[in-house]
């Protein structure tokens, strides 16, 4: 009788996903301002393994109105609920945490506010602003909700024109009910659409791979992507936050990673990152030549 073994994870992650300490002068600099003056970014509090990288290179995350989101997506960390009333000091702080750190290049996110009229795009366009006056020498990726495809509030982002704008597809369009749950993928690739039309110079997204999804489904997003002239995509490998959240059903191979980064290459992308330690903001800066 042939015995059928099940296909399980290993116990313990890949060596590809072994990450050395972030070290560096630049690094431990910035390390001291951050813990010195209560700076709140991402690469610190989502534990981002790139973080001594981007840092070296003068590139840092911020994440902006809050830290609680109103959607409740299976792979995300950030906590879900009822968020805080919005801080109008906030583009100000976010401005001056950047004039502190010498940052170049900044990437700002934030959590989706569907609770708000304005779906913060208002918040989103003063950040903008603060940080251009105060720091006129630093290029900025601005990582958007999908603001629920409402078009004046996407007009914000537009009118701010930042040097790069980022909205991820986070999966294929299979697993979308799953993963993202309140999103859509057709909206987002309505978005992405939508930005480039309006004049956006260098438009973004990101996938992750590892929640179940087959090689055709990832190239017939890239394919989605194309279609929706987005310039630039990361794809990396999805990592469980939590036991409470989505499973890791596989870890991609290095190879395979390079064959999804040729085969984006192929059609017609600006720039692919693609590895299992690839993040949204991995290589930012690269991004706007």
């Amino acid at each position: 009788m042939e015995t059928v073994l099940e296909n399980k994870l290993p116990t313990s992650k890949p060596k590809w996903l072994r990450v050395k300490l972030p070290i560096g002068k630049k690094y431990t600099e910035l390390r001291g301002l951050v813990d010195k003056y209560s700076l709140n970014t991402i690469c610190t509090s989502g534990s981002c393994p790139n973080m001594g990288e981007c840092w070296g290179e003068g590139t840092a995350t911020f994440m902006i109105l809050g830290n609680v989101c109103t959607r409740s997506c299976g792979f995300c960390g950030v906590k879900t609920g009822r968020p805080e009333t919005v801080d109008w000091d906030e583009p100000e702080k976010v401005a001056r945490s950047i004039k502190i750190m010498n940052i170049k290049h900044a990437v700002i996110t934030s959590v989706d506010r569907d609770d708000l009229k304005d779906g913060g795009s208002i918040i989103w366009i003063e950040t903008v602003k603060a940080i251009r006056r105060m720091n006129p020498n630093t290029t900025l990726e601005t990582l958007i909700p999908d603001f629920q495809g409402i078009e004046r509030n996407l007009d914000r982002i537009v009118e701010a024109n930042p040097e790069v704008v980022s909205h991820n597809i986070e999966t294929v369009r299979r697993l979308t009910r799953e993963v993202r749950i309140q999103a859509k993928y057709d909206r987002s690739m309505e978005v992405l659409r939508y930005l480039k039309e309006k004049g956006i110079n260098r438009t973004k997204s990101g996938i992750m791979l590892g929640l179940g999804e087959e090689e055709e489904e990832v190239m017939q997003t890239l394919r989605d992507l194309r279609a929706a002239n987005v310039d630039v995509v990361t794809i990396g490998q999805y990592l469980q936050p939590s036991k409470k959240h989505l499973p890791v059903k596989e870890y991609i191979t290095p190879e395979q990673f390079e064959k999804y980064e040729k085969y984006g290459l192929e059609l017609g992308f600006r720039h692919v990152e693609s590895g299992a330690l690839v993040r949204s903001s991995y290589k930012a800066q690269k991004h706007i030549l």
